[in-house]
């Protein structure tokens, strides 16, 4: 297990800069998440901290050692690839024995150890002598990661190495990277696009956008409390409306477009221009004839069945604003709604 620091890394292509100063300290044993839409920057981060791509500047260190200028074979880490790159003509046992003997770890004896511990850790023991096409996607993935964790790493890198499952086995492999991460400890750096992935599975969260750090925290705090635009609307798909911001003796209250008052959380500031970022879990809608409480009234627009849940897309003037209902309560578009949003949910950022 390593700490790793990022001091002010960029990197350009050619006159395009890609990454724009990042500093970052992941400390031994975390699991931290490279959270951030296509083209943000995430994966050539990664890709540095592998060795992979030169930084253009700044540096990093590893338990204390700049690697910076350091091959990727003298790091100590190991990565885990999207496409899981497997060794087509090599057997599942030497797949996975291939980064030992690479570096000439071990004997041969101590090498098959090692080796039958990292399958056995991934629950593939048994399949040792199989080749990769006869393995289904998800025990593809887990042979991939037996073969990262082999050699006992400082550091574990995973590029969406659960892209390329269907949900439920993403569902199961979620479950068991959290469960590895507990068992081994290891320092790892998860680079995804899907929010769930990187909040079910992370201890800390790095959100990215445009080649630069937007907000890093724990999972619960970048979700309840996003400091930005982007955050608010990229993590959890929040509602944001455009508003000003008044005071009362009660506290602040959000004045939106159509007219309409909300009560919002303590600690907002009088501004005229801002942004009232609601959640679609916490609206809650009830039949038009209810009193409104903290909310307003509005027309269903478009209903989206999900299951367990409904997702609507409703009208007010010129806001179209989605919410997540219980799959019992069920409305029709055209249908007007009382809406009302919790005191405590409704917060406030500067435009």
């Amino acid at each position: 297990m390593a700490t790793l620091e990022l001091n002010q890394i960029v990197k350009s292509f050619g006159s395009v800069d890609v990454l724009h100063g990042i500093s970052l300290t992941i400390e031994s044993g975390q699991f931290v998440s490279l959270l951030g839409p296509s083209g943000c920057g995430k994966t050539t981060l990664l890709r540095i901290i592998a060795g992979l791509e030169n930084v253009t500047r700044g540096g990093l260190r590893i338990a204390g050692r700049d690697v910076t200028n350091v091959p990727p074979e003298d790091r100590d880490i190991a990565m885990m690839f999207q496409s899981y790159a497997l060794l087509p003509h090599m057997s599942v046992r030497e797949n996975v024995r291939f980064p030992l003997r690479m570096r000439k770890r071990g004997t041969r004896s101590e090498q098959d150890q090692r080796v039958q511990a990292a399958l056995e850790t991934v629950q593939l023991g048994h399949l040792a002598d199989r080749m990769p096409r006869q393995l289904s996607g998800g025990q593809q993935q887990r042979v991939a990661l037996a073969r990262a964790i082999v050699s006992d790493p400082k550091i574990l890198l995973l590029d969406e190495p659960l892209s390329n499952l269907d949900a439920r086995l993403r569902e199961d492999m979620q479950v068991e990277l959290i469960e590895l991460h507990r068992r081994l400890g290891l320092t790892t750096v998860f680079v995804t696009h899907d929010q769930e992935e990187a909040l079910s599975l992370s201890d800390t969260v790095v959100l990215m956008n445009a080649g630069r750090i937007e907000q890093v925290g724990a999972p619960q705090e970048i979700y309840a409390a996003p400091r930005t635009s982007f955050a608010s609307e990229f993590i959890g798909s929040a509602n944001l409306i455009p508003v000003k911001v008044g005071e009362t003796a009660t506290g602040a209250q959000a004045i939106l477009p159509s007219g309409e008052i909300i009560s919002v959380a303590p600690g907002s500031e009088p501004c005229q221009k801002a942004h009232l970022i609601l959640r679609q879990e916490d609206i809650k809608l009830q039949p038009v004839q209810t009193a409104v409480q903290n909310g307003f009234r509005a027309t269903v627009e478009t209903r989206v069945f999900l299951g367990a849940r409904i997702r609507y897309v409703l009208r007010l003037g010129d806001l179209r604003i989605k919410c997540l209902a219980p799959g019992t309560d069920i409305f029709s578009p055209g249908d007007p709604v009382a809406v009302s949003v919790p005191e405590s949910r409704a917060q406030i950022i500067e435009a």
